[in-house]
């Protein structure tokens, strides 16, 4: 059974999964309930877009290691994009990455997971508009759910959100649910976080 995880709360994705090598890591959300009626403006769907930061050291070296809808796979193999979901509509993950452990690089620390709302400033939306917004990590071996988190705080305003990240420690592979918020409008903007 999956372990449902509270913000800031960290598990070993190694320890109870001997042999673990491969992961997908979903991501998905849902648009809340739009305004209804004779007077209420006719808005776009969301277009939320998920990608990956491959750190060294803890800081993003170059744009090869942004790993989004227009660079779906990393040039070691290592992480792949499963591609872009314009609307979140439907239940399940919305976008996948595949996360190949046994290929990381040996100098990526960790891998964080990003989402962000594509022309939110133009579009004036904002992660207040989404719910059920969730990461979760599955065994490719079983496709079987290791860990999720529920993201449940109230994100309005939040233009791009840090989700979650899988990090090396001691020789061992852990989930850290991180779920924060951020102003940023952009993938440039999110990824400056870590340079």
């Amino acid at each position: 059974m999956a372990v449902s995880l509270q913000k800031g709360q960290k598990i070993s994705l190694s320890k109870d999964n001997a042999g673990l090598s491969s992961v997908t890591v979903g991501l998905g959300w849902d648009e809340a309930q739009k305004k209804k009626g004779l007077f209420a403006r006719k808005e776009r769907a969301i277009d939320c877009d998920a990608s990956a930061f491959l750190l060294r050291n803890g800081k993003l070296f170059g744009k090869e290691d942004i790993i989004y809808f227009a660079h779906l796979k990393h040039n070691s193999g290592s992480v792949v994009h499963r591609g872009d979901n314009l609307t979140g509509a439907g239940a399940g993950d919305d976008e996948q990455i595949m996360v190949d452990l046994d290929r990381v690089p040996y100098d990526v620390d960790r891998i964080v997971f990003v989402v962000n709302v594509y022309q939110a400033v133009q579009r004036g939306q904002h992660f207040g508009m989404i719910k059920n917004a969730f990461i979760r990590i599955v065994d490719n071996r079983n496709n079987i759910e290791i860990c999720r988190y529920n993201l449940t705080d109230d994100y309005s305003g939040c233009m791009g959100m840090i989700f979650g990240e899988i990090y090396r420690y001691n020789n061992e592979w852990k989930f850290n649910a991180v779920g924060q918020g951020t102003p940023d409008a952009g993938l440039n903007e999110l990824s400056n976080r870590f340079r």
